[in-house]
């Protein structure tokens, strides 16, 4: 291996044993910003009943999203972002009426 590789992989490797050990920062961070969800909700024009139900979340949550006493997280927040990002497509694809039973539900029934 060439010395000049070899002395960049071992700087590499001390780097990470000090971030890991909390000694270092870190090379790179990424931040994303929490999505400002009472402007993406007035954006596509929904009441916070409609929208809530859309992404399947009670309104109480979605209240405390929008008065920033909670932040959303997890799926719900990678949701809002496709919502802020492709309105047209994150609509499109969730306000879809249900139908008014599960598609399991009537496998049963049927048997």
């Amino acid at each position: 291996m060439d010395k000049k590789l070899l002395a960049e992989l071992v700087q590499s490797i001390k780097a990470a044993g000090e971030y890991v050990r909390g000694e270092g920062k870190a090379a790179r961070v990424f931040e994303y910003p929490d999505a400002d969800v009472k402007a993406v909700r007035e954006r596509i024009g929904l009441s916070q009943a409609q929208f809530a139900r859309m992404i399947r979340v009670s309104v109480k949550t979605l209240q405390n999203w929008e008065q920033k006493r909670r932040s959303p997280t997890g799926p719900a927040a990678a949701l809002l972002q496709i919502v802020a990002s492709e309105p047209r497509v994150a609509l499109r694809t969730l306000h879809k009426p249900r139908r008014g039973r599960r598609q399991s539900e009537t496998r049963r029934a049927a048997a």
